[in-house]
């Protein structure tokens, strides 16, 4: 599955939160989010409107690795 192109940084963090991702603080144009879930997991996305390409996959990755789910697997679950 390809990766979106036009998503915002808000836009992420509402499709991360059925992963138990909610947002824990915010400095400047920064978001950081938390997940209990499979143990403590921080991320940091830029509240950009779009994200760049490169720190999206970056991110995805992330999250990926984090449930021990492929990538493409987990751009399934959040794309459709």
């Amino acid at each position: 599955m390809k990766i979106p192109r036009n998503l915002t940084g808000r836009e992420l963090t509402s499709l991360l939160s059925p992963y138990g991702y909610t947002i824990t603080r915010q400095t400047g144009s920064h978001i950081r989010l938390t997940t209990s879930k499979k143990g403590n997991h921080h991320i940091t996305i830029p509240d950009h409107k779009p994200l760049r390409i490169g720190t999206l996959s970056a991110i995805i990755n992330e999250v990926a690795l984090h449930f021990n789910m492929q990538k493409r697997e987990l751009l399934q679950e959040l794309f459709g």
